[in-house]
């Protein structure tokens, strides 16, 4: 029975943790005005017809704070490279001169800030509904192995851990957007 229990804190832990990673990448969509090559790794681009991740077709690196370079590795992936970033909806211009893709970031306003703020949170809130979720899936399964034949008091403490666990995956999951916010915010 034991084991069984053991069990469900290893999955629990793995879908927490996997709800964390979640968010982190979430959050590096989240553009702050700085040049930042992570905003791609969503990008998409046809590859004679297959969809492929932008870094696997091309470099993409920062040329200056605020300026992002894409140098695609063959020439005829300029389009759809182009066409990729535009379809990600990223709310970005790309430039091309023939040979490599500049996109100039644009600066944040204070109004555009907040927005993304709103964003961060709703994020992060999603965020912590899920591991809740992951709580409450293993409380009730804690609660059926009690039922079953599992001693109260070892219950007792095996869910005073999943809250233990709950709370600090939700706090990491706080420290991250905490990160995040600071970073739209600075001027």
């Amino acid at each position: 029975m034991q084991e069984e229990i053991d069990f469900y804190f290893d999955e629990s832990k793995e879908a927490m943790a996997a709800t964390v990673v979640h968010l982190q990448k979430e959050l590096k969509k989240v553009r702050t005005g700085k040049a930042n090559p992570g905003i791609f790794d969503s990008v998409m681009v046809d590859y004679y017809g297959s969809p492929t991740p932008l870094k696997q077709v091309a470099n993409v690196g920062t040329i200056d704070a605020r300026t992002l370079n894409i140098q695609p590795w063959e020439k005829k992936m300029i389009d759809p490279i182009e066409r990729a970033i535009f379809e990600a909806n990223l709310g970005l211009t790309p430039q091309n001169d023939g040979e490599n893709i500049r996109i100039t970031i644009p600066m944040l306003t204070e109004e555009r800030r907040k927005n993304l703020v709103k964003q961060i949170k709703a994020l992060t809130e999603d965020a912590k509904v899920g591991i809740r979720n992951t709580r409450r899936d293993l409380m009730e399964l804690l609660k059926k192995a009690v039922k079953d034949g599992y001693p109260e008091d070892m219950g007792k403490k095996a869910e005073a851990k999943a809250q233990q666990m709950t709370d600090d995956y939700t706090k990491q999951a706080e420290d991250f957007a905490a990160i995040k916010e600071k970073d739209i915010m600075k001027v």
